[in-house]
């Protein structure tokens, strides 16, 4: 009889485990997608719907200042690792918050009106920092309680809840901007961007009341820990090549004849595929196979795909088809290289800061893609399309070296 109850015991446990790790998981989705929906929104729905009643391109390109909070926002991600918003509710305060000021923030673009850039920007600006915000205390409460098992699976629903975040809030904005005007559009989003708190609401946290005499959360600390630093070094160099070929991507397939609905289709239907397809692949390599394995083959394949770029710039390679390709594909390595760059970070995160030093990492990767897209133009017209595709081409495959020759040498703490 003992040994019955001993081995249903061991079931309970076990199935009260299985429970909790699902918990997690749907939190986590939940969490992701209420920030992926109002940013798909500004990013994906309102530039379209500008320029249909008018803006100017010189107008709607000012919208990209809306990324810079997400660059920046290592800045005050300590403060968000210290402070409460709640005595019970550490980060689930915070999503809690950020993610009504986003829901205003939306309802506040139906007085503004489509063609009233000066306050879309305004209004959009504020929803980037709360969205921002809301992305430290989602990732630092990711980094504190996934076990390291589950990292590559946790990040796998991040690139799926961004893939739904594009239909929802992009795909479907549109459609909804079409059959029932600004108002209609705006309304619904902001009800649906309501629906994850529920996600909020289904947190567990674990962190004890702060130590006054503890060392408080900051850059400087993360910055001194030498496996830190170490992953910092891979987080700058390893996504260093793909600014170049991303933001001069659709024009190239302009300049090379393809026409704008298929440039369209390509862009919608493979990052829907890929953000989730690609992160569910790349969660089982990375259990399976490791993150220095799965970032060496994404990074050589990324290099290839740089490479057939190149070769059809300089006259090499002919047709549409090989572009498509490689377009595609490119989109699949950067979901999936997410997902193993993101595993790779959570494991120099502390338990005292962990959205501290996760965003750090994180935003320092993001800086240096956005570098190389501000001066992938200049390259562009200054060198012609062969040579920036061949320059890129000839980083990533020194950054794959690079990235691989440190996770190597990399000493956990």
């Amino acid at each position: 009889m003992s040994t019955t109850l001993g081995t249903a015991a061991a079931g309970s446990d076990t199935g009260t485990a299985r429970i909790g790790r699902n918990r997690l998981f749907a939190v986590l989705g939940g969490l992701y997608l209420a920030q992926a929906i109002p940013s798909y929104l500004f990013v994906a729905a309102l530039p379209p719907i500008m320029r249909e009643v008018g803006v100017s391109r010189t107008a709607i390109g000012y919208m990209s200042i809306l990324l810079l909070p997400l660059v920046i926002k290592f800045i005050w991600a300590p403060w968000i690792d210290r402070i409460r918003p709640f005595a019970r509710a550490h980060r689930a305060g915070w999503v809690f918050l950020t993610q009504i000021g986003v829901t205003a923030s939306i309802l506040a673009l139906i007085a503004a009106g489509p063609t009233q850039v000066g306050w879309i920007i305004a209004i959009g600006f504020i929803a980037s920092l709360l969205i921002s915000t809301q992305d430290i205390a989602t990732d630092g409460y990711a980094a504190k309680y996934l076990p390291e098992a589950d990292r590559p699976i946790g990040n796998a629903i991040q690139g799926g809840s961004i893939a739904f975040g594009v239909v929802i809030g992009g795909t479907l904005g549109l459609v909804l901007y079409h059959h029932i005007g600004w108002t209609g559009m705006l309304v619904v989003i902001a009800a649906v961007s309501l629906l994850p708190l529920i996600a909020a609401a289904m947190m567990r946290e674990s962190d004890p009341v702060p130590d006054a005499s503890a060392a408080r959360p900051s850059i400087r600390a993360f910055l001194r820990r030498p496996e830190a630093r170490q992953i910092l070094w891979i987080a700058l160099i390893y996504r260093a090549s793909e600014g170049l070929v991303k933001a001069m991507e659709g024009a190239y397939l302009v300049d090379a004849g393809v026409p704008l609905t298929q440039i369209g289709y390509l862009s919608g239907i493979s990052a829907t595929t890929a953000g989730l397809g690609g992160s569910i692949l790349a969660a089982w390599m990375v259990k399976t196979r490791g993150v220095a394995f799965v970032l060496a083959l994404l990074g050589g394949l990324r290099t290839l795909c740089f490479l057939l770029f190149a070769g059809h710039a300089l006259g090499v390679v002919t047709g549409a088809w090989p572009l498509f390709g490689a377009a595609g594909f490119q989109t699949l390595i950067r979901y999936m290289e997410i997902v193993a760059l993101y595993s790779l970070f959570m494991a120099v995160t502390t338990s005292e800061q962990p959205g501290t030093d996760f965003t750090i990492l994180a935003c320092a990767q993001l800086l240096v893609y956005l570098g190389g897209s501000m001066i992938a133009g200049k390259l562009a017209d200054a060198l012609g399309y062969g040579w920036l595709f061949s320059i890129a081409t000839a980083i990533s495959a020194v950054a794959v070296i690079a990235t691989i020759s440190m996770i190597a040498s990399f000493k956990r703490p």
